[in-house]
């Protein structure tokens, strides 16, 4: 079964998430609104973007089924909810709406700051989520920090992955711009996680430092250490592509995930022209990142590899 490990949804009302103004006013949500024609921000904008979720994966091929991320809020040193958190999106608003489709699958988010992390997590796992999903630099979790030793010694019990952003965002706002490095969630697997880092390391924007070559030496070190695809087909990321492929042993560690809906755009120079304007008639954004990942010649694990590390039954298929 092929899945696509990394795709957002969003959520406006009381209990299921929160975004500020700041957020929704800026350029990446403003476009991503008007793409798909959220006008508003309430429950009935909730449902269109669920129904479009829904829409989007059902005609995805070769994509069979996709994780879609809760995201929790900014925890301070006390653990206690910090009023710089700008977006949120609740595990178990999240786990309804995978619930309601067989294609969807459960990814949930817990700040480790959080006094009842543990406790969070064991409930999640009870309720079906796959993985644990971070944003460090935007929820200020420091990855090296001993505050998240139990939680990963709680994720390493239950054998569930942690799929941490690597490298920076722009999307949302920085908390914290010092805990980008891959290198900080070497405790994490030290102590028998599987850490999925999103990104593989790479920078947002031009100009930024670059964490690629970090990501590619915890990938050699580190055998439950792994980098998903999501967003390396944007032109600022896309950089990347050429030293992730051309070593055997990162190739081999390489996770499928698209970041929906965040646009896909083909890397022309490793695509070449024609085919790439080929792949930008394909109106379905997480097909279309995975009809560009195989035109780089991502090819055999790669596709299934995200499954085998969720665990997934091996006779797990998504209803048509």
């Amino acid at each position: 079964m092929i899945v696509d490990c990394h795709v957002h949804l969003s959520a406006f009302t009381p209990g299921h998430g929160f975004m500020s103004r700041t957020l929704l006013d800026s350029v990446p949500f403003r476009f991503m609104r008007w793409k798909f024609g959220l006008v508003g921000e309430d429950a009935s904008t909730e449902s269109t973007l669920e129904q479009l979720l829904a829409n989007t994966i059902s005609d995805a091929a070769p994509v069979d089924a996709a994780v879609v991320l809760a995201f929790d809020a900014v925890y301070d040193a006390q653990g206690t909810r910090d009023p710089r958190t700008h977006f949120e999106v609740a595990n178990d608003y999240v786990r309804d709406v995978t619930r309601r489709n067989p294609r969807l699958l459960y990814g949930a988010s817990i700040h480790p700051y959080r006094r009842d992390a543990v406790a969070e997590l064991e409930r999640v796992a009870k309720d079906g989520a796959v993985l644990i999903k971070w944003l460090p630099i935007t929820q200020d979790i420091d990855p090296s920090d001993a505050r998240c030793f139990p939680f990963y010694e709680a994720l390493a019990h239950l054998k569930m992955p942690l799929l941490s952003h690597t490298g920076w965002e722009r999307t949302l706002p920085t908390a914290n711009d010092r805990v980008a490095d891959p290198a900080l969630l070497a405790p994490a697997l030290q102590r028998g996680v599987t850490v999925i880092m999103a990104h593989c390391g790479t920078r947002s924007f031009y100009g930024e430092s670059c964490h690629v070559a970090s990501f590619m030496r915890m990938a050699h070190e580190y055998e439950r250490c792994y980098g998903d695809t999501s967003a390396l087909n944007l032109p600022t990321r896309s950089y990347g592509w050429r030293p992730l492929l051309e070593d055997d042993v990162v190739r081999a560690k390489l996770v499928h995930g698209s970041d929906w809906p965040i646009l896909p755009l083909p890397p022309v120079r490793r695509v070449g022209l024609r085919r790439s304007l080929a792949l930008m008639s394909e109106r379905n954004w997480m097909k279309r990142d995975a009809l560009v990942k195989q035109a780089l010649g991502l090819e055999g694990e790669y596709w299934t590899r995200a499954a085998r590390l969720l665990r997934l039954p091996a006779d797990h298929r998504p209803a048509s």
